[in-house]
């Protein structure tokens, strides 16, 4: 009997960490976002985290149609977040990962920028 439920609390955890695994650490999809960093701010209450958001320019929704202009993002390179946050309303071009899930010390969204491609000052 103990032989058992041994082996159904092995497959029970080798399930958990496949799932867990999928869910907060493979990264579902990279990609590039260009528009005007709005802003970047490092808070959190047990994990300080830089979050950020960014108007994308561009981009046209049809009539009756509802559509979002923000991208919401996470960074968790330091010097990346210093680098936005000391040029906050510029243009810029940033690569992302994309997360199933989000992970409190990586960020609160599953959008996470891991690099600046990028950068130019806005004309208007």
């Amino acid at each position: 009997m103990r032989k058992y439920l041994w082996r159904i609390l092995l497959v029970l955890l080798l399930i958990l960490g496949i799932t867990g695994y999928f869910r907060y650490f493979w990264v579902f999809g990279t990609g590039v976002k260009s528009g005007e960093l709005n802003y970047v701010v490092h808070k959190g209450v047990m994990f300080k985290t830089y979050e950020g958001k960014m108007i994308q320019t561009g981009i046209r929704s049809q009539a009756g149609t509802l559509q979002s202009f923000e991208f919401m993002f996470s960074v968790e390179d330091e010097a990346i977040a210093t680098t936005l946050m000391a040029n906050s309303g510029k243009q810029f071009n940033l690569h992302y990962r994309e997360y199933v899930a989000a992970l409190p010390w990586r960020g609160h969204s599953k959008f996470v920028v891991d690099s600046i491609i990028s950068m130019e000052p806005v004309h208007r």
